[in-house]
Parts: C-alpha cells; sequence; structure tokens
C-alpha cells in the first residue's frame, strides 16, 4: 500500500526538518502575539463596550490569537528538543499532545479571524464602533459624517483600516501554525510508531545514527582540547 505524501518523517532528512519547524513555530508565534498586542492597543482598547461586555471580533482576533501564539512558541521548544533527543519517548508524547491542542487552536482562530474579518467588511466596519454612537450603524450615512462622528475619541475611518491591516497577517500567521503544527503531530506519531505514518526499523536507523555522531562529536571535542593544550602550551613558551 503506498504510503501517505504527509508521513515524509524520515531518519536522514526528519530531525533537521523537525528543528528547522521548530524555530518556525517559534517566530511565527511571537509574530502573532506582537500582531495581538499592537491590535489591542491600536483598535480593540477603543471598541470595548465601556459596560464591561467585548465585541465579537475582539474575543476572536485578540484572546484566541494571543493563546495560539502562546502556545505555538511551546511547541517550538519541545520540536527543538525533541530533535536533537530522538529516542527519549516523554519529549514524545509531549510534542503530540502540545501540537494536537495547537493544531486545534490555531484552526480555531482562522476560522474565527475569517469571520470577524468578514463580518466586519460585510458592514463597513460599524460593528466595530457601534458602542460609540448607534447613529454610526446606518450605513447610508458615511463614517466621517454621522451624527455619532464628532462623539467619538478616535478616527471611525482609520478604526476600520488598521483592524483589517492587523486581523489578515493574523490570520496567515493562524494557518501556517495549524500547518505547522500538523507536521509536528505527524513526526511524533511517527518516532513513536504509531497511527498510518508507522515505518518500520526507524528506531533501529536512529540509534545507528546517533552512535556513528556520537564518535564523530568525540573526535571533535578531542580535537578541540588539543588544540587549546597546544595554544596553552604555545602561550607558556612565549612567557619563558
Amino acid at each position: 500500500m503506498r504510503r501517505c505524501s504527509l508521513c515524509a518523517f524520515d531518519a536522514a532528512r526528519g530531525p533537521r526538518r523537525l528543528m528547522r519547524v521548530g524555530l518556525a513555530l517559534i517566530l511565527v508565534g511571537h509574530v502573532n502575539l506582537l500582531l495581538g498586542a499592537v491590535l489591542h492597543g491600536t483598535v480593540l482598547r477603543h471598541v470595548a463596550n465601556p459596560r464591561g461586555a467585548v465585541t465579537p471580533e475582539y474575543t476572536t482576533a485578540n484572546v484566541i490569537s494571543v493563546g495560539s501564539g502562546l502556545l505555538s512558541v511551546s511547541v517550538g521548544l519541545v520540536a527543538l528538543l525533541a530533535s536533537r533527543n530522538l529516542l527519549r519517548p516523554p519529549l514524545h508524547w509531549a510534542l503530540l499532545v502540545l501540537a494536537l491542542v495547537n493544531l486545534l487552536l490555531s484552526a480555531a482562530c482562522s476560522l474565527g479571524l475569517l469571520l470577524a474579518v468578514s463580518l466586519t467588511v460585510a458592514n463597513g466596519g460599524r460593528r466595530l464602533i457601534a458602542d460609540c454612537h448607534p447613529g454610526l450603524l446606518d450605513p447610508l450615512v458615511p463614517l466621517d459624517e454621522g451624527p455619532g462622528h464628532t462623539d467619538c475619541p478616535f478616527d471611525p475611518t482609520r478604526i476600520y483600516d488598521t483592524a483589517l491591516a492587523l486581523w489578515i497577517p493574523s490570520l496567515l500567521m493562524s494557518a501556517g501554525e495549524a500547518a505547522l503544527s500538523g507536521y509536528c503531530c505527524v513526526a511524533a506519531l511517527t518516532l513513536r510508531g504509531v497511527g498510518p505514518c508507522r515505518k518500520e526499523g526507524l528506531q533501529g536507523q536512529l540509534e545507528e545514527m546517533i552512535e556513528l555522531e556520537s564518535p564523530k562529536h568525540k573526535r571533535q571535542e578531542n580535537e578541540q582540547l588539543l588544540d587549546e593544550s597546544q595554544e596553552i602550551q604555545a602561550s607558556q613558551r612565549s612567557w619563558v
């Protein structure tokens, strides 16, 4: 039976690929956190309901994306550890659990952001500033000419543009987090030999690869120590 193309983790290129995915998750997670912070500081703090409620856009675009960014950084760190410790089952299970949770959270975040962008574009951004003044909800009146325009402590037109400019990159980052987390799940399942991505003899190949790398590392360390000792002896002779 032909193996699924998604099960691409192997002993030769898999560890390096997993390390790159971990680094990418750390980078994407930090970018998503930054976008969430900028979005809150420039847009969402203006549109929060004074009565204590928040708009649906606030919940989907800020809270979920920030949580997904934090979890993505954690998954990236575990992926880096797993790529350097291929024979430690606890790291494999930790990577599988965290990556699966992050996959679901990032997918939910992507859908929520897509819904928020769709609703905001459909009503021209009026839903974002509904709490500023009810008169701004009239679709026939431009935002900068509505009866509540003078009551707003901010520019309603810039709120709409800024929200979309931050939501769309955050949507792309969340989709990327979901894809990278999916690869981490596949890698963890392959390392544990579970599911359709199970590969016969993978553990033996990894053990042989680690055994071959160990003498190389020891030889490099010995050469480094020898060079350092020669430098010390040369410096001592120069002092004499």
